[in-house]
């Protein structure tokens, strides 16, 4: 080719490619993340006076003007159909639907909600996104704003959140463009409004190139998740400030560093005066300081102020004390308006390795939280968060980080308030796109997106005290981009760590957090030598379903290495949104459901809270209240009554609690009394109390119970609130050593073909020849309801389902079934009639062998020993009895561990006791249906009717109990989960008790393949055991 032909060639490629470039719509150009808006700032409102300015109740200000309400709203599937003259002032759009802001379309009729994880809903394929499925969503909104508003002033748009895309348009004129759904959003729109009537118009994108940065594990939910409203400032005023409210070396008095920036929006220049004033709770001022400044037309000024407050009140989670900060300008000998901040004086920094706040050594005892309602999807009210924060604060937990983008301001102003330390994490993973080099974080191209949504949590939450840490963002590879935003945070503020779990134990973090490491790697890392960085778990203990076992062994090793200094549970609430099925049962939908199948969906990865949609809780809290208690006990001297106690409050003496002992034999209380503990911050004491010379004796055992519960009102917890607990047992225990042996005397055998009839005066137990017990009662109430059958087998639970446990251990769930009478034996004597099956497990080469002794009470014993030479199966699920239970003999009552559920890895908090309760209210309704109800440590069960007869379990050793109106076979869905839910389960009048030697753990490490920790899972070996079954007259 000649050179004048190449010339020509490329001089029609320069030409072109502008014209290629214009095509591309902004929203998948990941360099335009915005167009005219505003840098952000943080989250205050002007007042006209000093009273209002301390309130700091935005609709006290004449200058604030919500939009929250019904606009105008048109939805289309694709972009090419949106109406593209709408925003005009003489479109028609008053036949449009009117759509509540804040709202979900997809929660409101507009699209599909979608539920995935990790992968795109939508081909991964950055920037681009498919323009055959990218929904947009107009609005339109007339606002009438009057003189007072308007004149002289600078008039801001402003959005809690935004959308993925979205254009703006004030009276038919373009404003401008922005990207990110969960990032505070400003325009300046003086230039475009009027006095009167004013046309705001938003077209949105589901989707744009933004979402690649937005793949965080939630529903996939379009619209304004949060308020939109309007404010105005003077042309002069406060344009943004950054309050470093902190301690002196000495952790002693409190330190000021604050630096106002003020704009100047006049056509002149202005001298202005600065004045800051600081008031405590109590309404004193304890500062107050002014400074001048010249400000030039249309440019900015910063003025700093360096002050000190002595003897301040610290904030922390235990003692959120603020102070209020107001700010005005003044011109003229005039102040324009006060702008004010709730500000708490702490520090937060990485000290010998350790991470300190306010110089003492803290644990972080922390829950992940997303933004869910069950019924509005990610608006979440302040009724909602008062909800989830109640609970918190009654369930220990002191720390919450924002997975995986910043909440709303409310959200913050609540945790300064009630006393939260906060983990404020960036709106940033892009998880499906890998952790390697073809991840986003790696082209610069996209540094811009990460940067600015960076910008955005820094700049809005500096100025709050429960911010103690950053973080990065999550699962988004530690492509070279995130050592450029951990620079610049590190640069913007220096009074916070900043944390990265991608980066692990490189640099670009302050704390090495990662996510799910198991025990023995935590403790690996703490006893590494030099290391110069706590380990926080930014993740752990997956709580979905039925999970959360392990716990105590975490918390056990967390206490005992130093460097190890907290964990946060994934996560904090189910994020199931509640629906019906067409016959109108209520149930919580998940990824799947609302006919979404159409899209990848991860079925039921969204429902692993600690609490369930509606924010009641689940059985598993009651194992974290205890794993996070802020007081240990532990025993010193038992035979004596001496005890040590630890105080892990940072501020907080233990003077200020009331302690109370029981001593327990047999689950009833022997000895009571109270008791005052003098026990400072972070420290121990050793204390006693009277019960030394106890001794038990055959069937006896005792327990110390201790209990601690609050002496005064703080936030969020009543007079009378149980802090913590402790169950001690007492050295020397013996009480199955008191399981009785069958009673000698003979009793009444007859046999009608193959039924075996054993009576012992009224009372009537009878068997079958080929199975067993079917029937037992007195004076012909039969209490049975059907033969005892072995039972190995559980309704698999999400974490089964993770490890595939559902296939490996298939082999278990009917190995009853096929099982073959080898002999039979009748033998009757002075110790009663015994009666012996001896049955092959056909499918698992396994012997099976079921006695029963009736004895001349008419107890029963039956004992089922299991021998096995198959050393192909490893493992059990469980080893136990199952049977029906008439629907009568509903009052149940147990000695052994509860209240709630519990399970062999999840028993730490649940003390041993007597407990009662309807059969019903056994049942844990799992938003998928699992195994649920266990009990472990049972000594001994009832099953009653009204007049207090029925049946009585009692085990030559602690056994696992259930009871519930639904079968196993009815919660287990099979080999695949097969998208069920509690509409689908049918509660049935008899009442099914399933009686084990054990079950194994419940695990909770992860729900994708970790087991649970071994001394918690049974080998595939022989065993035997025994209980004894009685009627209760």
């Amino acid at each position: 080719m000649s050179i004048k032909k190449s010339i020509i060639c490329l001089l029609g490629l320069f030409l072109v490619f502008p014209a290629l470039i214009s095509q591309i719509p902004d929203w998948e150009n990941p360099q335009i993340v915005e167009i005219n808006r505003l840098y952000p700032k943080a989250s205050f409102m002007n007042y006209t006076n000093r009273s209002d300015a301390i309130l700091n109740d935005y609709c006290k200000s004449p200058y604030y003007l919500s939009l929250n309400g019904d606009w105008k709203f048109n939805w289309v599937p694709k972009p090419a159909d949106r109406p593209v003259d709408f925003y005009k002032e003489d479109y028609d759009v008053s036949k449009w639907d009117d759509f509540f802001i804040p709202g979900n379309w997809e929660l409101n009729g507009y699209g599909t909600p979608i539920y995935t994880n990790a992968t795109y809903p939508y081909p991964a394929n950055p920037p681009y996104i498919p323009h055959y499925d990218n929904p947009v969503g107009s609005y339109v909104k007339s606002v009438d704003l009057n003189g007072g508003f308007v004149n002289d002033r600078r008039i801001i748009l402003h959005f809690e959140s935004g959308l993925a895309a979205m254009y703006i348009w004030v009276n038919g004129e373009k404003v401008g463009y922005s990207q990110g759904t969960k990032n505070a959003v400003e325009f300046d729109i003086t230039p475009y409004v009027v006095v009167g009537k004013n046309r705001i118009a938003i077209e949105g994108y589901r989707w744009s190139d933004g979402s690649y940065l937005e793949d965080q594990d939630f529903w996939r939910l379009s619209g304004f998740d949060r308020s939109v409203y309007l404010y105005s400032v003077n042309k002069l005023n406060v344009d943004d400030f950054f309050a470093k409210s902190s301690l002196d070396k000495n952790y002693k008095n409190g330190v000021l560093d604050l630096d106002v920036q003020v704009a100047n929006n006049f056509y002149e220049s202005k001298n202005a005066s600065v004045n800051i004033e600081l008031i405590d709770n109590s309404g004193k001022s304890v500062l107050k300081k002014s400074k001048s400044v010249r400000v030039n037309a249309g440019d900015k000024t910063s003025v700093t102020f360096n002050e000190s407050v002595r003897n301040v009140m610290q904030w922390s989670a235990e003692t959120p004390n603020l102070y209020s900060l107001l700010i005005s300008v003044a011109a003229d000998g005039q102040a324009t308006e006060t702008v004010s901040a709730r500000l708490g004086f702490r520090t937060s920094e990485i000290k010998d390795g350790l991470l300190l706040i306010n110089g003492k050594y803290v644990l972080l005892k922390g829950a992940n939280i997303h933004e869910h309602h069950p019924i509005h999807g990610h608006v979440v009210d302040k009724e909602m968060m008062l909800k989830d924060f109640t609970l918190m604060k009654q369930y220990n937990v002191n720390a919450i980080r924002t997975s995986h983008y910043p909440q709303s301001r409310l959200f913050y102003d609540l945790c300064d308030e009630l006393g939260f330390y906060v983990i404020d994490e960036a709106n940033i993973e892009s998880h499906g796109m890998g952790y390697g080099r073809q991840n986003p974080a790696f082209h610069p191209e996209w540094d811009i997106a990460h940067l600015e949504r960076t910008y955005q949590l820094v700049e809005r939450d500096k100025n709050h005290p429960s911010v103690i840490i950053w973080s990065l963002g999550n699962e988004a590879s530690n492509g070279d981009v995130f050592l450029k935003t951990y620079n610049w945070i590190k640069e913007r503020d220096n009074t916070r760590p900043v944390q990265y779990e991608q980066a692990h134990e490189t640099k670009g973090t302050d704390i090495v957090c990662p996510m799910y490491a198991s025990i023995n790697h935590i403790a690996n890392y703490a006893q590494k030598e030099g290391i110069y960085r706590p380990l926080i778990l930014c993740e752990y203990s997956h709580a979905m379903g039925n999970s959360s076992g392990n716990l105590k062994e975490y918390w056990e090793t967390i206490r005992q290495y130093k460097p190890l200094q907290g964990a946060f549970v994934w996560d904090w609430v189910d994020q199931g949104i509640a629906t019906q099925d067409e016959n109108g049962l209520p149930y919580f939908a998940y990824g799947g459901d609302f006919n979404s199948k159409m899209y990848h969906n991860d079925e039921n990865f969204c429902i692993n809270g600690l609490i369930f949609p509606d924010r009641k809780p689940s059985p598993q809290m009651a194992e974290l209240k205890k794993c996070y208690q802020d007081i240990q006990f532990e025993a010193v001297d038992l035979a004596n009554g001496k005890f040590k106690i630890t105080n892990e409050f940072l501020y907080n003496n233990l003077s200020d609690y009331n302690f109370a002992y029981a001593l327990v034999k047999n689950g009833k209380v022997e000895k009571e009394g109270t008791f005052d503990v003098k026990c400072a911050p972070l420290s121990s004491v050793e204390f006693t109390i009277p019960i030394a010379g106890i001794s038990a004796e055959e069937g006896e055992e005792y327990f110390v119970n201790f209990t601690v519960t609050s002496k005064t009102v703080k936030p969020l917890i009543p007079v009378g609130h149980i802090l913590a607990t402790e169950q001690i047992a007492l050295a020397g225990n013996q009480y199955f050593a008191g399981f009785s042996s069958p009673a000698s005397g003979k009793v009444t055998v007859n046999q009608r073909n193959r039924d075996i009839f054993v009576r012992v005066g009224q009372i009537e137990a009878r068997f079958n020849n080929n199975n067993g017990l079917y029937s037992y009662g007195l004076d012909g109430k039969n209490v049975l309801w059907g033969t005892p059958e072995p039972n190995f087998w559980r309704a698999p639970i999400d974490n089964d389902f993770g490890a595939n446990l559902h296939n490996t251990m298939n082999i278990w769930r009917a190995a009853h079934k096929n099982r073959h009478l080898r002999s039979f034996d009748l033998t009757e004597s002075d110790e009663g009639a015994i009666l012996t099956y001896q049955f092959r497990l056909v499918d698992i080469a396994a012997d099976l062998t079921i006695t029963y002794q009736i004895d001349s009470k008419g107890e029963i014993y039956v004992t089922q020993s299991y021998k096995t030479e198959n050393k192909d199966i490893t493992e059990m699920m469980r080893y136990g009895m199952s049977m029906r239970v008439a629907d009568r003999y509903d009052n149940y009552t147990y000695y052994g561990r509860g209240p709630v559920e519990n399970y062999i890895d999840r028993c730490y908090g649940s003390d041993i006791g007597i407990y009662e309760s309807k059969v019903a209210d056994q049942y844990t309704p799992y938003v998928r249906p699992q195994e649920n109800g266990n009990k472990t440590d049972v000594r001994y069960l009832t099953l009653t009717d009204e007049s207090g007869y029925g049946l009585r379990i009692e085990g030559k050793e602690a056994l696992g109990a259930t009871v519930s109106h639904v079968p196993t076979e009815d919660l287990d869905p099979g080999l695949s989960k097969k998208y069920r839910h509690q509409n689908d389960i049918h509660h049935q009048s008899q009442i099914f008790l399933n009686i084990d030697m054990f079950q194994r753990g419940i695990g909770g490490t992860n729900s994708w393949g970790a087991l649970p920790l071994r001394q918690y899972r049974y080998d595939n070996k022989d065993y035997s055991f025994t209980y004894k079954m009685s009627l209760v007259q």
